[in-house]
């Protein structure tokens, strides 16, 4: 099967495809999808929604995941946050794509053991578990979109490959 993972923002979105099966998972694509703070926001979440569907056409993904929104001070930023993880989702719908969200302790569990581990782990787990190799590492936002669709591959295959 293949699967989704979107680490949504609406500054930078990571958007990570996996290919999984019992005991087997390999990296497909990623991509960061970035928007301007100086464009309007339906601008802005059409750019997101527009890059999310670009991926599904072409990778045609069985199913996704979202990371779940986090408990922010900022009722501004989390009112943004979850416009652009709405737009995400409504994406993947209407393309029907079957959608699942998980909380951040949840996807840093399925991919390091730990739900409480550090950005750079995931990164660094991500990378391995996929087995890819680029100078500087990838964007924190694209691991961490590979990582919620490794969560994803992971509950559903019922196997984890480290």
């Amino acid at each position: 099967m293949i699967f989704m993972g979107i680490d949504p923002g609406l500054n930078k979105t990571g958007v990570g495809i996996v290919y999984a099966d019992i005991g087997k998972v390999e990296y497909i694509a990623h991509r960061l999808i970035k928007t301007k703070a100086s464009d309007p926001l339906p601008f802005r979440l059409g750019a997101l929604i527009s890059g999310v569907v670009e991926l599904i056409l072409e990778y045609k993904p069985d199913m996704g995941a979202v990371e779940d929104i986090f408990h922010s001070v900022n009722a501004k930023s989390a009112l943004l946050l979850g416009q652009a993880r709405g737009a995400l989702i409504a994406a993947m719908i209407a393309h029907d794509i079957p959608v699942k969200e998980f909380t951040a302790l949840q996807i840093k569990k399925a991919v390091t053991g730990y739900g409480k581990a550090e950005k750079e782990q995931v990164k660094k787990l991500v990378e391995l578990q996929l087995n890819i190799v680029v100078k500087g590492g990838m964007p924190l936002d694209v691991t961490d979109a590979l990582a919620c669709a490794l969560c994803l591959a992971y509950n559903e295959t019922r196997s984890i490959v480290i």
